[in-house]
Parts: structure tokens; C-alpha cells; sequence
């Protein structure tokens, strides 16, 4: 742990053991050409995240005690593509739900979506304006189970009717999930036809 004074973002002992391995094997395979491991203690780098996550600052105004932000941001970018971070997100979910005395993976899903405006900056050809609540931006969709931890999301034009979000959800939550776990969605009158409830196949 590092000498700085903690923020309230930063990691547990006990938080940060659930996710170390997976750090861990994720740097066992991308060594340097030049066996170099990096300047940079990998749960400082973790700390970093949780602390722009929850603060909600640009990366240039990280505390200065924190790794700097461009390390912080370069394995941001590189656990969100290679899929590090849903591994890590499903691990976890899979713990909670087994201390709950549930299966790993839900057999329900509930799906909804949310029309939120867009920052000034996003680019125009990626948002549009949801016709049924008069918002221009872009349009999340949620895949969650029972518990409320989240299974799948999708973040389309705010123009994407709710069916489409509903097929990708779908399709993510098959993604995502050990086959044939997940048998049913339930989902509002937004949704095709209307149905509050779908059978969810392979």
C-alpha cells in the first residue's frame, strides 16, 4: 500500500484481493519486449480509477499523488478493450450472488432504458432525440438482475427505439452468461409488442 494519505475511493485490503489475481495474470501476459514491469504499483493504478469514477474529474486533474494520468488512462483504455474490466465486473457479481445463496449467473433478467442529454463534446452522428421523451443525447440500456447488480449495458443514439436496445441487451446478456442460465426478461410497454415478458434463447 502506498504512503499517501487514503482517499474514500481507494481500495480495501479485503477489495483489492478479490481483484489482484486478475491484475496479476493480466500482466503475466503482457510483459514488455524488454522484461520492464512498469513504474507503477498496479493497485495505485486501480486507486486512480476509482477515484476519477467517483470524483467524475477530467484525467489531467488526478491529485498529484496518484500515478499520473497518462498511465492511469492507458490501462483504462486497454482493460475496457480487451475485456479485463467485464472480467473483473462478473467476477465480482458471481461472488455476491453466491453469498447471497444464488446461482452464479440469473435465471430472470429485467431490462429498461434511460434517455440522458449529452456532453457538449460527444460527436453528433452518436446521439439522436428520443421521440417518446422529447431528450436529445443518447439512450442507456440496463440488463439486471433481481439483486440490482447490473448483467449487460448498451449505450445507443437517444433515436434507438427500445426494441433494438432490447436486442442488444439481450444479446449481450447471452454474451455474458453460462449458456442456457438466463430463460426470461422482463421488460416494460416500451419493448416489442408490448410484452412485459420474454423468453431469452441461444
Amino acid at each position: 500500500m502506498s504512503d499517501r494519505r487514503p482517499y474514500k475511493s481507494d481500495l480495501s485490503d479485503e477489495r483489492w484481493a478479490l481483484i489482484e489475481p486478475v491484475i496479476t495474470a493480466w500482466k503475466a501476459r503482457h510483459r514488455s519486449v524488454s522484461g520492464h514491469q512498469g513504474n507503477y504499483d498496479m493497485r495505485e493504478i486501480v486507486n486512480a480509477l476509482l477515484y476519477q469514477s467517483r470524483a467524475g474529474c477530467q484525467w489531467d486533474y488526478l491529485p498529484h499523488d496518484l500515478p499520473p494520468a497518462g498511465a492511469v488512462k492507458y490501462y483504462f483504455y486497454k482493460w475496457r478493450d480487451d475485456g479485463t474490466d467485464q472480467t473483473i465486473h462478473d467476477l465480482l457479481r458471481w461472488q455476491v450472488r453466491e453469498k447471497r445463496g444464488r446461482l452464479a449467473d440469473p435465471s430472470l433478467v429485467v431490462l429498461d432504458t434511460q434517455s440522458l442529454h449529452a456532453a457538449a463534446g460527444v460527436p453528433a452522428d452518436t446521439t439522436g432525440r428520443d421521440a417518446n421523451k422529447k431528450v436529445p443525447g443518447r439512450k442507456r440500456g440496463l440488463a439486471f438482475d433481481v439483486l440490482g447488480l447490473v448483467i449487460a449495458v448498451v449505450v445507443l443514439a437517444a433515436s434507438v427505439h427500445d426494441n433494438a436496445v432490447g436486442t442488444a441487451l439481450l444479446d449481450r446478456v447471452v454474451a455474458g452468461t453460462q449458456p442456457g442460465a438466463v430463460k426470461k426478461a422482463l421488460a416494460d410497454q416500451g419493448f416489442k409488442n408490448g410484452s412485459p415478458v420474454a423468453s431469452v434463447g441461444r
